[in-house]
């Protein structure tokens, strides 16, 4: 079994930061991909950034030069620096990892953390 577990969430005046971390933990053999997505309530969730094993990461353009994604790969942990927080930041954040296990591969997710952005 594997599990994602979200942390660092909470409430940050505009222009604040927040680090999100996000380890993997459990049965795990390979973590192939990780990132962050948000979703906001009535709409959809969104990719934010992600970060592959390749190296190639990728930033959704609305939070480029606020957001950065990096990974501890030896911990298995993928984390969101968001630096100059805005009130439509505020959302809820889950991370997101293609791992095998010595099994399968799959697509997991975490609970997801609340962000709150307000004055």
């Amino acid at each position: 079994q594997v599990q994602l577990v979200e942390s660092g969430g909470g409430s940050v005046q505009p222009g604040g930061p927040l680090r999100l971390p996000c380890p993997a933990k459990g049965r795990i053999h390979e973590v192939y991909r990780m990132g962050w997505f948000r979703q906001v309530p009535g709409k959809e969730r969104e990719l934010l950034a992600s970060n592959h094993n390749s190296g190639a990461t990728n930033i959704l353009d609305s939070v480029k030069g606020r957001f950065t994604i990096s990974r501890d790969r030896a911990n298995n942990s993928v984390f969101l620096q968001m630096n100059n927080l805005k009130p439509e930041d505020t959302a809820l954040y889950y991370c997101n990892a293609f791992i095998a296990s010595m099994t399968a591969g799959m697509v997991y997710w975490g609970k997801g953390t609340l962000v709150t952005v307000s004055s």
